[in-house]
């Protein structure tokens, strides 16, 4: 059995064998747009690895194999002190599982191989921080350190003296958790770090964060994660990168315009933490013309080559343009009923496959509530809206605290930002409130993957493990508020709550809806769309072609 495959254009195996991410990156290589060279290893071996313990009989060959393969297209080696390789470790389920499991990015950079990446790049700085980057993520993922990353963004955000004695001290306390889990010789051998890590991405399939995702969305617990290899790019190189995560579509709204943010100077997980400061996606077209011309003609591409709004991850190294996934670009329900019929109107989907992709449970939401307050004195603060619509409910200050009040009453999970370990909080909560991030960081995400109205970057605001606070008003934990995730306002109490009756885009697709059923009798928005999915299923039952083709790249 073949447990490895290249991301080649030729590649023909399906997003079960490959995941979700590989099967996107083929994709992108198809199209001849620029991925970063690597290899995907196969569901399989996540099995085989959760079954038995160890990695199936011949793969540790394949995967040296592999990597000279890789060190020849890159022209690079793994751990060497001239042109040192580095690569990314990254998760792929068949269905995207956005941040539920591990990641390894710098992987390879050994002491001398940061020595020789400081000396190409002539940036010694650049490259302490790019190992320290490395150890902490390694030290998490693979010895289980909390705390580890926070340590390493203190570090790198704050050391500015001469001699960089805070990179040094970080780096120390990360090499010594490493040492003590896997023995010290592993800070010298980068195939060991690349066969732990990988150990360590397939046994995040099983984490209780990443259990509790696949019960919310009935998805099969026993499909197992590819692992994607790929050489380094780096976004935190030089005053000319950067990373950033585009929609071709306004995920909120449905507009038919490039948006989402951009952190120059910072890699991928930067922005989807939400603890780094993001600027919206067309602050790129000021700074790097070039790289926001090929950003759009790549939306257009991808978008027209699936037929579906889609959103792209991508690092911009020395002001070149690299693309890092794609994914269907998760849309709250009155924005995917705006884009499915935007879609049909530029004759990318017929109107019939438009019914088709929205469901009952999006048309009951399509049309977006919002809070009406009787004056400005009422907000109690303002954020960025990350996911339309109104929640209501008394203030959680932990996802344990969440989950445990929500069995009372709606709760709003109000945090600095989230991560995966707030899954089972994001999940018990009615609404999402952060005081950190974008509209690509994981609150807003998961909040548009839940259906969730969520607020992001309410910067006015601070959060203890008791209370929130603004200037001038301390609020404790228990106290009812309510947040508009269009507007991005915040009030205490229970506001009136107005939804508009007409939307024009949702009116167009029941009628629609109508022509197809035959039955123009008043009823209930979701009648009128069952009555339609009724005759085009039973069509395509019998030999009709107008079943959702499935965007394979994500979920």
């Amino acid at each position: 059995m073949r447990y490895i495959h290249p991301l080649s254009a030729a590649t023909q195996q399906p997003a079960e064998v490959l995941g979700a991410k590989a099967h996107g990156l083929i994709e992108l290589r198809r199209l001849d747009l620029p991925v970063p060279a690597g290899f995907v290893v196969g569901t399989e071996v996540c099995r085989a690895f959760l079954r038995d313990g160890y990695f199936p009989d011949g793969f540790r060959s394949e995967l040296a194999v592999a990597l000279a393969g890789l060190e020849a297209a890159t022209h690079r080696r793994l751990g060497d002190m001239r042109k040192p390789l580095t690569v990314s470790v990254r998760s792929g389920a068949a269905v995207s599982m956005p941040g539920m499991m591990d990641t390894v990015l710098n992987l390879g950079l050994t002491a001398a191989a940061a020595r020789g990446l400081a000396a190409e790049t002539g940036n010694p700085r650049f490259a302490l921080a790019t190992r320290l980057r490395f150890l902490s993520s390694f030290a998490s993922t693979v010895a289980g350190a909390v705390g580890m990353n926070s340590g390493a963004d203190r570090a790198i955000h704050q050391d500015v003296a001469a001699g960089h004695a805070l990179f040094h001290h970080a780096i120390r306390a990360a090499e010594d958790v490493i040492s003590q889990h896997a023995g010290q010789q592993v800070l010298h051998s980068p195939f060991r770090q690349l066969e732990l890590a990988i150990a360590a991405v397939c046994s995040s399939w099983d984490t209780p964060r990443a259990r509790t995702f696949r019960a919310i969305h009935d998805l099969p617990p026993d499909c197992g994660t590819a692992v994607t290899v790929q050489a380094m790019v780096y976004g935190h190189r030089d005053d000319h990168s950067g990373t950033g995560v585009a929609f071709s579509r306004n995920p909120n709204t449905g507009e038919p315009v490039p948006f989402g943010d951009v952190l120059f100077g910072g890699q991928g997980d930067d922005v989807v933490s939400g603890r780094s400061p993001t600027l919206p996606l067309h602050e790129l077209a000021a700074r790097e013309p070039a790289v926001w011309s090929r950003l759009v003609a790549a939306l257009a591409r991808v978008e027209a080559h699936f037929r579906d709004s889609c959103c792209l991850e991508f690092t911009i190294e020395a002001g070149e343009f690299w693309i890092l996934q794609v994914h269907r670009g998760k849309m709250a329900a009155g924005a995917a009923v705006r884009a499915a019929v935007d879609l049909a109107d530029e004759g990318l989907i017929e109107q019939r496959e438009a019914l088709l992709r929205i469901t009952p449970h999006q048309l009951r939401h399509a049309r977006i509530p919002r809070m009406v307050l009787d004056s400005l004195d009422d907000i109690l603060a303002r954020g960025l809206g990350a996911c339309p619509g109104v929640a209501v409910g008394r203030i959680a200050t932990t996802s344990d605290a969440a989950v445990r009040m929500a069995a009372s009453g709606p709760v709003i999970l109000v945090r600095p930002d989230t991560s995966p370990l707030d899954m089972h909080g994001l999940a018990a909560a009615a609404g999402i409130l952060t005081t950190r991030g974008g509209p690509a960081c994981h609150a807003a995400v998961v909040a548009r993957a839940l259906g969730k109205p969520a607020v992001v970057r309410v910067t006015d605001l601070s959060v203890d493990a008791t209370s929130i606070r603004t200037p001038g008003n301390t609020i404790p934990e228990g106290t009812l508020i309510a947040i508009d995730g269009t507007t991005g306002e915040v009030t205490v109490g229970n506001p009136h709550i107005y939804t508009p009756a007409t939307n024009p885009h949702l009116h167009r697709l029941l009628e629609w809806a109508d022509r197809v059923s035959g039955d123009h009798t008043p009823r209930e928005d979701t009648e009128r769309l069952t009555a339609a999915h009724s005759v085009l299923l039973g069509s395509a039952g019998s030999g009709g072609s107008t079943a959702r083709p499935r965007f394979r790249t994500g979920r």
